[in-house]
């Protein structure tokens, strides 16, 4: 399951694209879609390349293309060769046979440069030649289906439809990823079982359009969950709607977030953190948790290069003696504050034994060195745990 995001830069704009492209691939991205909306956006996507590959960052790049994609790719070649994967529209190529010569074209070219190409349909541009014959021909049944079951079942349609021209025009099966994109849950879970029932290809899942803040990162999870959970899926993205000053890099976040706490990758040690309660007035533990859980990603960078497997590292962060010592213990490095009326003194607990105990105003910051420390003696080259992580801890678990 691969992680994609999306530019929100103009293209044209060569420095600002490199820039957050490098931002996204750095946060954990690996493939970025940039828009390729004109003629000079299409100019800029080679020196984009290449100002990507002298920083040393080699995330591929997939253009996105509507409208004039046939044009862009016929008169800027480089671009056509920059581009790692070209996403394709079907409702927005072209009407009629000028659409079919128009994603005719494209298609050999990606066959010419041996690009992979995402036949991504879209619920709000849809074909709607196809849309209507489909409307037309359900109207004519005895029982006709609901207006939003023919609309889930053309989407599938022109998905699979133009996988298949893209096979008659020489483009391998294997290069093909298909995505039929909505904006209600329901009714992406639906579409993509379905499709999945119909096709080996491989699926983009992505809740179009899903929102702002909490409601966008709820909508895509609860969609996402359900299909991950039954193994549909290839890349993913999270479509947030950034907040004004927001760093475009929270879709990645959120992306790497679902996957690893379904326990299908791992990407960042992440921590476990109680919601606090009566017994925790002090925000020693919530401030904590904060500052450990964002120094960690902050890391992960250098991380992932110095230390493999450090993203699987368990991290917990309490907030009194009723769970503290527990989740500590069932935690790689964990860490017990003190609740309200404790005795002041945090017990650190490592690998499921009590380690040390700390005291003073200084715990935050000792704990930050003993996290660094346990990282660099489990998982650095040479070290003394690196060889042979602890046995996985278990718990029993009642049968219902």
């Amino acid at each position: 399951m691969v992680v994609q995001s999306m530019t929100n830069t103009d293209t044209a704009d060569a420095q600002a694209t490199a820039d957050q492209v490098f931002a996204l691939a750095d946060a954990g991205s690996e493939l970025v879609r940039i828009t390729v909306n004109s003629p000079e956006a299409a100019a800029a996507v080679a020196e984009i390349r290449q100002r990507l590959d002298d920083r040393g960052c080699d995330v591929p790049l997939v253009g996105d293309f509507h409208f004039n994609g046939d044009r862009l790719l016929r008169e800027f070649p480089a671009c056509a060769r920059a581009l790692a994967k070209y996403r394709i529209n079907p409702g927005n190529v072209g009407k009629g046979a000028k659409g079919d010569d128009k994603f005719a074209f494209m298609i050999r070219t990606a066959v010419e440069h041996d690009k992979p190409v995402r036949i991504g349909v879209n619920w709000g541009s849809l074909d709607a030649a196809l849309a209507s014959r489909m409307m037309d021909a359900n109207s004519r049944l005895a029982a006709p289906l609901p207006a939003e079951q023919v609309m889930r079942e053309a989407l599938i349609v022109s998905a699979l439809e133009s996988a298949e021209k893209a096979i008659e025009l020489g483009l391998s099966p294997d290069r093909i990823l298909l995505s039929c994109k909505v904006s209600h849950v329901q009714d992406l879970i639906s579409v993509y079982r379905d499709l999945a029932r119909r096709c080996d290809f491989p699926l983009h899942l992505g809740l179009t359009e899903a929102g702002m803040g909490t409601k966008g990162v709820v909508a895509s999870s609860a969609a996402l969950a359900v299909l991950l959970q039954e193994g549909i899926g290839d890349t993913i993205r999270i479509s947030l709607t950034p907040a004004p000053g927001e760093s475009r890099t929270r879709e990645v976040v959120v992306a790497q977030e679902l996957l690893q706490t379904m326990g299908l990758r791992s990407f960042t040690p992440l921590v476990t953190a109680c919601p606090g309660c009566g017994r925790t007035t002090s925000t020693l533990f919530q401030e904590l948790a904060e500052r450990i859980q964002t120094y960690l990603r902050a890391q992960m960078p250098v991380w992932r290069l110095q230390y493999p497997g450090v993203e699987e590292m368990k991290v917990a962060v309490m907030g009194c003696v009723v769970n503290g010592p527990g989740e500590s213990k069932l935690a790689d490095i964990g860490i017990s504050l003190p609740g309200t009326g404790e005795v002041p003194v945090a017990p650190v607990y490592i690998d499921g034994q009590k380690d040390v105990t700390l005291k003073g105003d200084d715990i935050a910051e000792a704990f930050t060195r003993i996290v660094d420390q346990y990282v660099a003696s489990r998982f650095g080259e040479g070290g003394s745990r690196r060889a042979a992580a602890p046995a996985a801890k278990t718990i029993p678990i009642r049968q219902v």
